[in-house]
Parts: C-alpha cells; structure tokens; sequence
C-alpha cells in the first residue's frame, strides 16, 4: 500500500508491533491457506487461535492434510493468511502473513474447548457436533499448529518472529468488529472522511481502509493530475483505545474537529 506523508514520520506514529500485527491477523478473520508438503494447496473453512496464538484449523476429516497425518504424530506444515479489507476497494490486500510450523490433530479429549474457541470467531454448525460420526467416519476435525516461525508483512513493514515473542503478543481488540466498523464509516460517514485529514493531503475521494487501537489508514484518492494512482493515509488516535467505549470516544472527538 502506497503512504502518503502526514504531519508525523512513519517511526514516530504509535502503531502496533509487529508481534501484534502477526497475531491480528491469525486470529481467523483473515482467510487462510494450509500448505504442507506433498498435500495440495487448500483454503482453510475456518481458523482462529488459542490464548497463545496456536492456530487451530477447522478442515474435513477427508482432507488430503488430514490424511497426510495418518499414523504421524505431527507433519511440518505453513499457514498462509491474506488480510483483504472489508470495504470494495482496488487492491484490497491489507497484509500477508506466514506461519511455519508443525501440524497435528487436535486430540478428542481437546476437540469440544477448540471447536467453542473457533465458534468464537466462526459460528458455523459444522462445530455442534465436531465429534459426531457418520456412517462411522467422522465429517470434520480440527488440526492444531505449533508455530516454529511467523512472518509479516503489511503497510508497516516486513518482520520475522520467534514463537516466544508472537505468543507473548495479543491481536487487536477490535479485530472481531473492524470490518462492521469499516463498512458503516464507508456506508454512512464518507463524505465526512477528508475532512479528518491534514491539509497536505490532497482533495479527492476517501474511503476507510483499516482499523487498530493505535489508529486508521484511509485510502484516499486524488483527481489527476494532483495524483495518478491511490495512497494511503495513517491517521493516528491522540492515545490508544482498548474498547468500543473509548473508540467511541477518539471518534466524538475526531469528527466533532470535522465537523465544518
């Protein structure tokens, strides 16, 4: 994603580590894909993590993975994740990230504490039964990752992690809402948007592109000849927020300033 100047540097804008990007984005909003050797590529239903940040993967028992772990204890195995941005923008992508690592099966006397921590962010139904059998074959499994090494890379830079230090980490606390959030601001307050901005930005369509404590990016959109292509905006909050009362605080604030 392009970036524009603000008033602030890029070094001096409070903003979240890279470890907190890396969890933000395996905590299973951001569509995933499993890719472990000899076994094709396969998007992942559904996704999320423990309190650690261990993912744990919601897949067919059928699964050319699951079957890759028939009478293995673990296999090495990577979790690709794509972060698109709920608002229709040209390119949506927000941020990539990489978990390397060694899958197993979720034991049975495990499955029923991960398929509540996956409904958490997955309500899916396949999950009220996860254990239940079918003409005794079982449907549906979860597989756990112990991650050995994450990578990440966003509009904030690239990083490579050891597990201590993205497990210590915690993912955004509006991670689960952001893109409800993203898409009211879009649908109800756009033309309100480019008044939030400093006056170096040039005019022109803007349009929210992402959300964290620290603050917003909005991609905005010069006329020619001002700008040929989009670039992205960081738009700090005065102080980190960790919950929608204080987000609804920072906004009150930010669009009582716009208001003309």
């Amino acid at each position: 994603m392009p970036r524009a100047e603000t008033t602030q540097s890029r070094q001096t804008i409070q903003g979240p580590t890279a470890a907190e990007r890396a969890r933000t984005l395996a905590y299973g909003v951001a569509d995933g894909v499993l890719v472990a050797p000899g076994v094709p590529y396969a998007p992942v239903p559904a996704h999320t993590t423990d309190r650690d940040g261990r993912p744990l993967l919601l897949v067919r028992a059928d699964a050319p993975i699951a079957a890759a772990l028939a009478g293995e204890d673990d296999v090495p195995a990577t979790l690709r994740i794509c972060d698109v941005a709920p608002v229709p923008l040209p390119d949506r992508v927000r941020g990539r990230a990489w978990l390397h690592g060694w899958l197993s099966e979720v034991p049975d006397g495990e499955l029923r504490a991960a398929a509540l921590r996956l409904s958490h962010a997955h309500p899916r139904p396949e999950l009220l039964d996860l254990g239940a059998e079918r003409d005794g074959r079982r449907e549906w499994t979860v597989l756990a990752l112990e991650a050995a090494q994450v990578e990440v890379d966003d509009a904030w830079g690239s990083a490579t992690l050891e597990p201590e230090e993205y497990a210590d980490a915690a993912p955004d606390p509006f991670v689960a809402v952001e893109a409800g959030i993203l898409t009211h601001l879009d649908s109800a307050h756009r033309a309100e948007l480019p008044r939030l901005l400093p006056r170096s930005v040039p005019p022109g369509p803007v349009r929210p592109l992402g959300l964290d404590r620290y603050g917003m990016w909005l991609r905005c959109s010069a006329p020619p000849p001002d700008a040929p292509s989009s670039f992205d905006v960081r738009l700090p909050f005065a102080e980190p927020v960790s919950d929608l009362h204080g987000l609804r605080r920072v906004y009150r604030r930010l669009f009582a300033r716009a208001t003309p």
